[in-house]
């Protein structure tokens, strides 16, 4: 069967919503990449990763209902609606965890990225782009869940305003006042390690 043959996501939430179980696995397989990707942008370990896929599309299931698609791309943005609002529910959550939630710099860790802000702009081997991963994470942790949120969506995600607003049910305004403040705080966080 070539790509084309390949039934639409709006062809198999039909099938779904008319009883066909292997439909929606179709649909899970297809995306269920996007949905970890995603998830992997908020949370380091594989298990909180898992339980994101697996909230998402089970929120999508009981919710395929109010699918209603408008484009070629319009499931795969109702799915990615709906895995940030799992990983952002999950983050709130989280943030009542304090244990689980604060994730110490260690002094390794913090030598590194003095060294990263002093040499910003420099190329970067693989190992240490590994590294920078790992301290975003870390960095991007010590904030509240909606400014990790907007971070994420609006500087690793790519995602717009306008987007994340829709995504979130925000006012256009409040994602772009939540970006300003999360940069701010961002920015004095590392000014401890210059």
């Amino acid at each position: 069967m070539s790509a084309s043959d390949e039934p639409t996501d709006d062809a198999l939430v039909a099938a779904a919503l008319t009883g066909e179980e292997d439909a929606f696995a179709k649909l899970f397989e297809r995306h269920r990449r996007q949905i970890a990707r995603i998830a992997g942008r908020f949370f380091p370990q594989v298990e909180q990763i898992e339980d994101i896929i697996q909230d998402s599309f089970t929120k999508a299931y009981f919710a395929l209902g109010t699918y209603h698609g408008t484009h070629a791309a319009s499931f795969k943005a109702w799915l990615t609606q709906i895995a940030v609002n799992s990983c952002y529910d999950e983050l709130r959550r989280t943030r009542r965890r304090p244990s689980q939630a604060f994730i110490d710099i260690n002094d390794n860790e913090s030598q590194e990225l003095a060294i990263q802000l002093r040499a910003a702009g420099a190329s970067v081997d693989v190992e240490r782009a590994a590294i920078s991963r790992d301290l975003a994470a870390k960095l991007l942790a010590r904030l509240s869940a909606e400014d990790r949120l907007v971070l994420t969506l609006l500087d690793v995600e790519g995602f717009s305003v306008a987007e994340i607003a829709e995504m979130t049910t925000w006012s256009v305004s409040k994602v772009k006042v939540r970006a300003h403040r999360a940069r701010t705080h961002l920015r004095r966080i590392l000014q401890r390690f210059r």
